[in-house]
C-alpha cells in the first residue's frame, strides 16, 4: 500500500494514476472532502487530512508501506516561509513511528541551507528533516515547473509582454509536473536501495526569450520577454498578489538563482514533455 500526499495536485494525481495502472493500492491524502471525492475510484482510498495535524497524519502513514511526500505550497497572501516550514516539520514528525520502509520526496533544483529563500531553503530543510527520521528516502529535485508559466499566458495575450525576474537569455531547466509524477512513481516502486538525490527536468532548457516565442506562436500575436530590474523584484511579486513576507522570500529566491545559476547534475532523470506540449494542453483545458 502506498500513501500519497498532495493526491489531488498536478504531481500527486500523476503518481496515483501511474501506481494504479500498475495494479497498486493507494491511500490518497487530500485536504478537502471535495478533492477526496474527485479522486475516489477502484484501488484508491481517499482520505481527508490536515498535514499540520501530526497525529492524524501519522495514523494514515502507518497504514502504508511506502509514501510519496510533497510539502504543500502556502497561501501567497500570507507568510509562505513560515507556513511551509510548519507543514514540513509536521510531515517529518508524522514519519516517526510510521513503520514505512521507503519514502519519495519532491524537492527543487538549487535547494540550499539558509533562511528566507523561498522554496530553496524551505525544501532543503524539508529534505533534512525527513532524512533525520532514518527512513530511506529518494529525493527528486524538480526543475522550474511549466505550471509557473500558466498565470503569465493571459497577461501576455493582453499586453504582448512577458515579465520575468530572469535575464531573457538565461537557459533554465524546466519540467512538466506530469514528468515529475511519473519519475516519483518509478522511484516508489524501485528497490529500497534506490535512494539519494536525483534531478528531474524536461528534454531541453528554455530561456524566457524562448518562452515568449512559444507564447507568440500559441497566442497568434507578438510577445516579448522583459527582465524586471532587481530593485523591482518585490514590487513584481506584490503585483501578483503576494504578501510582503512572501514577496521578500520569492525576490530573494530569484536573486540567489540568478547569481548562482542552474547546476548540471550528474544524476538526472529526463522527462518527455516539451514546453509546446505543455502550452497546447493548457489551452485545450481552458
Amino acid at each position: 500500500m502506498y500513501v500519497i500526499l498532495g493526491a489531488s495536485g498536478h504531481i500527486g494525481s500523476v503518481v496515483i494514476d501511474a501506481l494504479r495502472a500498475s495494479g497498486e493500492k493507494v491511500i490518497a491524502v487530500a485536504h478537502s472532502a471535495d478533492k477526496a471525492a474527485a479522486i475516489a475510484r477502484d484501488g484508491i482510498e481517499p482520505v481527508v487530512a490536515d498535514v499540520t495535524d501530526t497525529g492524524q497524519l501519522r495514523s494514515i502513514l502507518q497504514k502504508g508501506r511506502r509514501a510519496f511526500l510533497l510539502n504543500p505550497p502556502a497561501d501567497i497572501k500570507g507568510d509562505t516561509n513560515a507556513g511551509e516550514l510548519k507543514t514540513a516539520s509536521s510531515i517529518a514528525a508524522a514519519l516517526e513511528g510510521s513503520g514505512l520502509e521507503k519514502l519519495v520526496l519532491v524537492s527543487t533544483y538549487g535547494a540550499l541551507d539558509g533562511a528566507g529563500i523561498g522554496d530553496l531553503s524551505v525544501l532543503y530543510e524539508f529534505e533534512r528533516l525527513v532524512k533525520a527520521t532514518g527512513i530511506p528516502v529518494a529525493i527528486n529535485r524538480g526543475a522550474y515547473y511549466f505550471t509557473n508559466l500558466d498565470m503569465l499566458l493571459q497577461p501576455a495575450k493582453e499586453t504582448g509582454r512577458l515579465l520575468t525576474p530572469f535575464p531573457e537569455d538565461m537557459k533554465i531547466p524546466m519540467v512538466s509536473p506530469r514528468d515529475l509524477g511519473e519519475a516519483a512513481a518509478a522511484r516508489l516502486r524501485s528497490p529500497s536501495e534506490d535512494i539519494g538525490i536525483d534531478h528531474v527536468e524536461g528534454p531541453e532548457r528554455y530561456s524566457f526569450a524562448d518562452v515568449a516565442k512559444a507564447f507568440s506562436s500559441r497566442l497568434g500575436r507578438p510577445v516579448r520577454a522583459e527582465t524586471i530590474p532587481r530593485e523591482r523584484f518585490e514590487e513584481y511579486y506584490l503585483g501578483l498578489g503576494f504578501s510582503w513576507a512572501a514577496a521578500r522570500c520569492y525576490a530573494k529566491m530569484a536573486e540567489v538563482t540568478i547569481d548562482t545559476g542552474f547546476e548540471m547534475p550528474t544524476r538526472r532523470h529526463w522527462g518527455r514533455t516539451t514546453l509546446d506540449q505543455h502550452l497546447e494542453a493548457l489551452q485545450e483545458n481552458q
